[in-house]
């Protein structure tokens, strides 16, 4: 595989001649970095095992003993070898990485919930807002399969609110969100297309190897925006839009409401259909349309007048992305729950929250 195609992690389990025969080879290779912290795992392991113990009376050294039982430390669990960085990482095994990896939130979210989550499939469209996103999610584990889509590459531009190094310039974004998940949780199935979503895609991304559960939907392709809400709807799938000027929120619960109006009867039904042979300055009318120009923040409003006179797109600010990440994710958490989130446009707006006060 093309070196800037690369995103998915081997996980080598040592048990297997094969892959033991695979870790031979990179341990006899060149220029390679090994972080072997597997017994720090295991100490920490058995600290949340035995919470009411004080950790300085816990014999961790014959409780690790005892679970070992007798298998040599670097056979054990899980060897995770990312080819991008030439980085070879030693892991206790999946199981125990999750019961670690979720230790934390709990009871915020409790074990049962977990596993709920734990076999639910999202689906991001666009990364660069959607980067955020992408990762607040795999940080908190709602979900045990994320497909990204995005077919631009990271510009020196974009640094301003895409979490990544100036070494990943001209990368996908879709491909640098997806092994910055690699390298926070291996065990996080991940599916990219490089590609972006398009019509001879579309179906595949919301459908193939088993349908989402819930549409993530952040880019800034019109007819994309538009016509993956209407093969959502056709799925009953619920759809989650976050436009950070404001804190804007978007929830279509397609999935309750399989008639609801797509944008809550903001665009026309028809636009849907005449969006990819309309010209430029008809689909920005949609824009203004989506986000409802007036409740637009007045620097917002400034900008959106610039556009193609001074300035080449919207601004979008570090500070508005990350919030919508967590936001999104919190949000996304409930409706994948089963919790009572209605359809709507929602506010996170921190100026009004301020000056309220």
């Amino acid at each position: 595989m093309e070196p800037d195609k690369m995103y998915r992690p081997e996980l080598l389990r040592l048990e297997s001649p094969t892959d033991r025969k695979r870790y031979n080879e990179l341990r006899n290779g060149e220029a390679l970095f090994v972080y072997d912290t597997v017994m720090h795992q295991l100490q920490e392991l058995h600290k949340i095992r035995y919470p009411s113990v004080d950790v300085s009376t816990l014999d961790q050294p014959h409780l690790i003993e005892q679970y070992l039982d007798g298998k040599d430390l670097t056979s054990y669990g899980v060897w995770v070898y990312y080819p991008w960085s030439r980085k070879l990482v030693h892991l206790v095994p999946d199981t125990e990485f999750y019961e670690l990896r979720t230790n934390r939130n709990q009871l915020k979210i409790s074990a049962q919930e977990q596993l709920v989550l734990k076999e639910k499939v999202i689906g991001i469209v666009g990364l660069s807002v959607g980067q955020s996103i992408a990762l607040t999610m795999a940080m908190e584990r709602v979900c045990g399969t994320l497909r990204l889509a995005d077919f631009d590459t990271v510009e020196l531009s974009n640094l301003n609110r895409i979490r990544t190094g100036v070494h990943n310039l001209g990368l996908n974004k879709a491909i640098i969100a997806a092994r910055e998940i690699a390298e926070l949780d291996p065990f996080i199935n991940v599916e990219v297309f490089s590609e972006g979503l398009h019509a001879h895609n579309m179906v595949d991304f919301l459908t193939a190897g088993g349908s989402l559960d819930l549409l993530i939907e952040v880019c800034d392709n019109m007819e994309v925006k538009l016509k993956s809400r209407v093969e959502a709807r056709k799925c009953n799938m619920p759809v989650i839009m976050e436009t950070n000027d404001r804190g804007m929120l978007d929830i279509e619960r397609f999935d309750l409401e399989p008639d609801r109006p797509l944008l809550h009867g903001f665009v026309d039904e028809r636009d849907a259909e005449n969006v990819g042979s309309m010209a430029n300055s008809e689909r920005m009318n949609i824009v203004k349309k989506i986000v409802n120009a007036e409740m637009l923040s007045p620097r917002m409003k400034q900008s959106f007048a610039e556009i193609g006179k001074t300035l080449r797109s919207w601004p979008q600010l570090a500070s508005s992305v990350v919030l919508g990440g967590g936001v999104v994710t919190d949000v996304s958490r409930k409706v994948l729950l089963g919790e009572h989130v209605k359809s709507g446009r929602y506010y996170f707006d921190i100026d009004q929250l301020l000056d309220g006060h």
